[in-house]
């Protein structure tokens, strides 16, 4: 049996998954907006959000898993992880626990739209600890490209359901884009390294993929 990473306080970890076989996620604008609703909901009282991109059949992102002290949620509109302490749940379990509430809420709502039924999402779902500096500007570049490396448009910019546009934009947001320009010297670096041709196969097998 698979073990699985404990998603620790503190660390890095790429997140992502598939459709069981194969199975689309997200198939009109309603599902994506909706996805991004319930993320919204269940993931900022436990990580904190670097990059992302939503593909029809897939999706990958990047968090930091925050620390205990500030799971509580600033709004009864947000899931509370702490109730889950309170039903006997180990601590170190919360994070986890809030992702599976994510998709098996997701998967809930995109059965009952599209009148189906069975499993969404493969389980468990992915989650790999990323631990250097290259590792995550590389990370970074490759969620973004997911539309390129995959045909479905040109240029990443053109694709709506990635976290690329509001990293180059001013506009309020919950996104740690500050961080990610950072990481990268800056906007004007951050712009050229995602038009960097790079070997999909490569950072595929790099990133464990």
């Amino acid at each position: 049996m698979e073990t699985l990473e404990k998603l620790i306080p503190g660390n890095f970890y790429h997140i992502y998954n598939h459709g069981v076989g194969n199975r689309n996620l997200f198939q009109k604008t309603e599902n994506y907006e909706h996805f991004l609703q319930k993320y919204d909901k269940y993931i900022p009282p436990i990580a904190d959000t670097y990059a992302w991109v939503l593909m029809p059949n897939h999706f990958h992102m990047l968090v930091k898993v925050k620390e205990l002290a500030v799971f509580i949620p600033d709004s009864d509109r947000v899931s509370n992880p702490l109730r889950d302490i309170k039903r006997n749940r180990k601590i170190e379990d919360i994070p986890s626990l809030q992702f599976s509430k994510l998709f098996n809420s997701y998967a809930q709502a995109f059965n009952k739209y599209f009148e189906t039924h069975g499993a969404l999402f493969e389980r468990p779902f992915k989650r790999k600890l990323v631990d250097s500096i290259d590792y995550l500007r590389e990370l970074v570049v490759y969620i973004h490209n997911n539309p390129v490396h995959h045909g479905f448009y040109e240029h990443l910019i053109e694709y709506p359901w990635s976290s690329y546009l509001t990293c180059t934009s001013d506009k309020t947001t919950k996104l740690k884009r500050y961080e990610v320009i950072n990481w990268f010297g800056g906007k004007a670096n951050f712009r050229a390294k995602h038009e960097e041709k790079s070997n999909k196969d490569e950072i595929d097998k790099w990133l464990d993929l």
